[in-house]
């Protein structure tokens, strides 16, 4: 386990309902590993369970039964925040501050101080392009633009792990490719990136594995690619094919002048696997769903 960024072994967490008899089963049984250096999407619907796991996870709540590592170490051990970075759907910032301060605040809370923390702010303002600003108080930031000073604030850090939960809500589409080209360089440096989002054409762009909850459930789980193929399929990418080739192309491909580009196993959408994976899965007898 020691190899995996992030190991979940039969994760249940189960809340009772004050003033009542009866019990909300928000994730139930759940086993996933996330791998060291890799960009992994957690998917699900609303009430699906994604939220109560990352906080599990990040050792934020405590589970009903199993157990979740980071690293090789159970999440509930303080020490594990370390090499973790956070970004949650809703941050909270003191408004009062600047982004510049905003940063130092949380760069001091990480034990930065000096030039490395001057240096480090710099650094993190630029990436998000803040920079501009960097002088202004947070209570006059966008919706994106807080999500941006709050993506710079998960990396303040340099965490080995980081975690962003719909780290593209309210981010406009130039934005939003920003930060998902900051994914893709997060992984070329070696981090593992664990990110939860409602944006499928995003998470395909960007992730190598992707998990799909449903009722607390995992439902379909394993890498991108082989997810979205079609297994009973397969597609010839042909070049100055004549319209009788297309009609006998199974008989003719290989005995034609026509140059066979590419063949390759067809595919399905993230969007579509993900509305077939929730709508297959039927709620557990006596188990409700929590985000």
């Amino acid at each position: 386990m020691t190899d995996l960024a992030v190991a979940v072994e039969g994760l249940t967490k189960v809340f009772s309902v004050p003033f009542r008899r009866q019990s909300i089963t928000a994730v139930h049984d759940l086993n996933l590993q996330v791998e060291s250096g890799e960009v992994y999407g957690l998917l699900g619907p609303n009430g699906s369970g994604k939220s109560t796991t990352l906080k599990i996870i990040l050792g934020l709540v405590s589970p009903t039964r199993g157990r979740t590592q980071i690293f090789g170490r159970d999440s509930s051990e303080v020490a594990t925040r370390e090499a973790v970075g956070f970004l949650p759907e809703s941050p909270y910032f003191y408004k009062f501050l600047t982004g510049t301060e905003t940063l130092r605040f949380f760069g001091k809370l990480c034990g930065l101080s000096g030039s490395d923390l001057t240096d480090r702010v710099q650094e993190l303002l630029d990436l998000v392009g803040l920079t501009e600003a960097r002088n202004q108080r947070l209570s006059t930031y966008s919706k994106g633009m807080l999500q941006r000073i709050g993506l710079a604030q998960a990396l303040i850090n340099e965490p080995k792990l980081v975690v962003l939960d719909e780290p593209t809500a309210g981010v406009d589409p130039a934005g939003s490719r920003d930060i998902r080209n900051l994914i893709v360089d997060l992984k070329n440096r070696g981090v593992t990136v664990l990110i939860s989002s409602h944006l499928l054409e995003h998470v395909e762009e960007v992730c190598d594995r992707v998990g799909i909850l449903s009722k607390g459930a995992l439902v379909r789980e394993g890498p991108l690619d082989e997810l979205i193929e079609i297994e009973d399929r397969t597609e010839f990418v042909l070049q100055n094919a004549s319209s009788n080739l297309l009609k006998e192309i199974e008989k003719l491909a290989t005995k034609s002048k026509a140059k066979v580009i590419e063949r390759r196993t067809s595919r399905t959408t993230l969007e579509r696997l993900f509305l077939d994976a929730t709508s297959e899965n039927k709620p557990a007898k006596d188990a409700h769903e929590r985000e």
